[in-house]
C-alpha cells in the first residue's frame, strides 16, 4: 500500500505533456508555524517560488504576527493553533518555531498527512531526532531540515573537488565564528536556557560550521574533544564561547571554534585543507587552490534576503529545492538521518565539555 501511495503521489506532482502541451503541476498548499523573527526570511521565499506554492496558513502563539504574516499572501488565514492549520489539511509544513518545539509540531504535522521542512537543528536530542525520523516513515511523508549554506556555490564546488580526489588526502579543517549577540538578544522566553535552546553559540550559530565541515568533507567524525565557557553574556545558562577538537574518519582534526560575544558579526571563515589542495570559506565567498592551478574564487550568485545578514542568502534556493524534489518524487536534500549526525556532533561536543572526556561516535 505505501508503494502504491507513493507513486500515486509522484504521478499527481510531476510535470506531464498531453496533446503536445506541457502542463503546469498543481501548487503545493503550505503553512507555517512561527512568525518570529526568522519568519521575514519565509516570507520573501515564498514569494520567489509562488511558481510551486500557494501560502495557505500561518500560525504563532501571538496571533497578531501570524496574522501580519498571513497579511503579505491573498486568502492566507492565520491562527494561534497548530491545530487550526492542520485542520485545513496543507500539504507541507515549514516549522520555525523554537528549538524544543521542534519535535511537537514536527510530528503532529507529519502525522496530520504533512511534508515538513523544519528549520535546525532537528531536535535537541537524538532520541526525539529518531521518533521524528520514524515518524515520517510511519506516515510516508518526507521530512526536511533548513542547512541553507551547503548551497553557497563554493561549498559546492569545494565538495565536489574534495569527493573527486583532487585535494589528495585531507589533512585537516578549522572554523571560526566571532560574532555578537547583545544581552538583549536573550531577553525572550526561549534563548539562553539548557531545556529549551538546548545551548548556546554551539546548537544556534556554529552548528552551520560544524555541518559545512562535515558535508564538505563527506566522512564521519570518530571523536570529539570539546570545550564551553560562559564568559562575558553572564545572563544566560548556555555557552558563549566554544572549542573542540574533532577527529574524522579519514584522519583529518578539525579546529572548532565560536564566540558570540565579539564586538560585531565578523566573517565566518572555514578552511579544509589536503595534500593537493585547499579551500578557504569567508562568509560565502570560497577561494580555492590546487596544485600547479592558480589559486581562483567562486563567488556567491544568489542576491540578499531580507532579514538580519547573518542567515546568509541561501533559504530561498534550499526551499525551492525540497518543494522540487517533492515534485519530482524523490527524497529530499537534507534528509532527517543527515541533519542527526549533525546534531551528534554538537551534543557529543557538550557532553565531552560537561564530563570532561573524549567522546567516541
Amino acid at each position: 500500500m505505501r508503494r502504491k501511495a507513493l507513486l500515486r503521489w509522484q504521478l499527481e506532482n510531476l510535470y506531464y505533456r498531453k496533446a503536445g502541451k506541457e502542463q503546469k503541476m498543481k501548487k503545493f498548499r503550505i503553512g507555517i508555524i512561527g512568525c518570529g523573527r526568522i519568519s521575514v526570511v519565509y516570507r520573501e521565499s515564498f514569494k520567489n517560488i509562488s511558481d510551486l506554492v500557494e501560502v495557505c496558513f500561518a500560525v504563532d502563539k501571538d496571533l497578531s504576527r501570524a496574522q501580519s504574516f498571513a497579511a503579505e499572501f491573498e486568502g492566507c488565514q492565520a491562527s494561534n493553533k497548530l491545530e487550526d492549520m492542520l485542520a485545513s489539511k496543507p500539504d507541507v509544513v515549514h516549522v520555525c518555531t523554537p528549538h524544543f518545539l521542534h519535535k511537537e509540531h514536527v510530528i503532529a504535522s507529519l502525522k496530520a498527512g504533512c511534508h515538513v521542512l523544519t528549520e535546525k537543528p532537528i531536535a535537541l536530542s537524538l532520541s526525539d531526532a529518531q521518533e521524528m525520523m520514524d515518524t515520517a516513515k510511519a506516515c510516508n511523508r518526507q521530512l526536511g531540515v533548513i542547512f541553507q549554506n551547503r548551497y553557497i556555490e563554493g561549498v559546492q564546488e569545494a565538495k565536489h573537488l574534495i569527493q573527486s580526489g583532487a585535494f589528495g588526502r585531507i589533512c585537516g579543517a578549522w572554523s571560526s565564528l566571532n560574532w555578537h549577540r547583545p544581552p538583549s538578544y536573550y531577553e525572550c522566553d526561549w534563548k539562553g536556557s539548557w531545556e529549551k535552546e538546548g545551548g548556546g553559540v554551539v546548537i544556534d550559530q556554529a552548528i552551520h560550521s560544524i555541518d559545512l565541515v562535515r558535508y564538505m568533507m563527506g566522512c564521519e567524525a570518530k571523536n570529539i574533544q570539546g570545550h564551553i565557557a560562559r564568559r562575558i553574556l553572564t545572563n544566560i545558562e548556555v555557552e558563549d564561547e566554544a572549542d573542540a577538537a574533532i577527529t574524522f574518519e579519514n584522519g583529518a582534526v578539525y579546529a572548532f571554534s565560536a564566540c558570540n560575544y565579539y564586538i560585531k558579526n565578523s566573517p565566518i571563515r572555514i578552511e579544509i585543507s589536503g595534500e593537493k589542495g585547499r579551500c578557504l570559506l569567508t562568509e560565502s565567498e570560497m577561494e580555492i587552490e590546487l596544485e600547479g592551478q592558480k589559486p581562483y574564487k567562486v563567488m556567491p550568485k544568489t542576491n540578499s534576503e531580507t532579514g538580519e545578514s547573518y542567515w546568509g542568502s541561501y533559504h530561498t534556493v534550499q526551499i525551492r529545492d525540497f518543494y522540487e524534489k517533492l515534485a519530482q518524487g524523490q527524497p529530499v536534500s537534507v534528509d532527517p538521518r543527515d541533519a542527526t549526525k549533525t546534531l551528534e556532533l554538537v551534543l557529543g561536543l557538550y557532553t565531552s565539555a560537561k564530563e570532561h572526556r573524549k567522546v567516541e561516535f
